[in-house]
């Protein structure tokens, strides 16, 4: 692009479950602003991180993952996907380099093409440091052959670095000229609060088997100065589960394995606010409240 064109825009990343989306949002913004988990549904808020550059201005927007839902909260999760199909500039489609293209890309490109049909689609096929030259050709042919030849693809691997910045380009290019939405310097527009939630939660979620990060929920109650100390603050936060069982393995044996996930949770949130930090855990029962209008709404869904 000419040096005199500054593009800026909403870019907004979709796909199937741990495809890499919040990963790459990180490794674009330059800062953590999204949690990733290898757990299926990790996401489950429009994270927005704030990509600048000399030529564009990207506010990428992360989106759960598009999946068929069995519970109330997964039928929410997919209308907040695709409301945001309509407001955004240019859809990113990630699909894994060590995946072969299926039916559940298949079937979200469907949703795409029907909720935003004028919206440009690029293809990212993520995780390349999975696999070998030999296994990539195929799946970047494989990809082109479902967007369709006017579709441009980029291989990626957020994890390592590699094309980042390839991608960066690709997207600012599809964006319209405009002048930047956010000044230097902000890399999101979430609430820090939200932020400390999603990291508590990143670190409750190691280790669980497949269907207990379903049933995590994380609020934070109460953020105040710590007393006789201007340097701390105290954060409280409750984590909701669905079961007695499931509370009992939160905590662990004697509380083991939630003063890991406090630990785990406290230099994020340090690191994320820029000061030392007291943090303060509970757990909770609220049964059943993936399915629960009334606890979703308190829970914040």
């Amino acid at each position: 692009m000419p040096d005199t064109e500054f593009h800026s825009g909403f870019v907004c990343f979709v796909g199937r479950p741990n495809t890499g989306k919040s990963t790459l949002t990180n490794a674009m913004v330059g800062s953590k602003i999204a949690i990733t988990s290898s757990r299926p549904q990790t996401t489950r808020h429009t994270i927005r991180g704030i990509v600048h550059r000399e030529h564009a201005q990207l506010i990428l927007v992360d989106t759960p993952g598009l999946h068929r839902p069995r519970t109330l909260l997964g039928q929410r999760l997919n209308e907040l996907v695709r409301d945001t199909y309509s407001e955004v500039d240019v859809i990113a489609l990630c699909i894994p380099a060590d995946e072969k293209v299926g039916p559940g890309d298949r079937w979200i490109l469907e949703q795409i093409r029907h909720m935003a049909p004028k919206t440009p689609i690029v293809g990212l096929v993520t995780k390349i440091d999975k696999v070998g030259k030999a296994q990539l050709a195929p799946q970047l042919m494989a990809v082109s052959k479902l967007l369709g030849p006017e579709c441009e693809i980029v291989p990626v691997s957020a994890t390592k670095g590699e094309q980042v910045e390839v991608v960066v380009d690709v997207l600012a290019s599809k964006l319209p000229e405009g002048p930047a939405f956010y000044p230097d310097g902000d890399l999101t527009d979430e609430p820090e609060e939200t932020l400390m939630a999603e990291l508590i939660r990143e670190a409750a979620l190691e280790g669980l088997d497949d269907e207990m990060p379903h049933s995590l929920a994380v609020v934070i109650e109460e953020v105040r100065d710590h007393e006789g100390r201007e340097d701390m603050l105290d954060v409280h936060a409750l984590l909701y589960v669905e079961r007695s069982s499931q509370k009992g393995i939160i905590i662990g044996k004697g509380g083991a394995r939630l003063r890991e996930v406090g630990t785990a949770a406290r230099h994020q949130i340090e690191r994320l606010l820029g000061t030392k930090i007291y943090l303060e855990l509970h757990v909770k029962i609220a049964k059943d409240w993936q399915r629960d209008p009334k606890q979703l709404g308190r829970l914040g869904f």
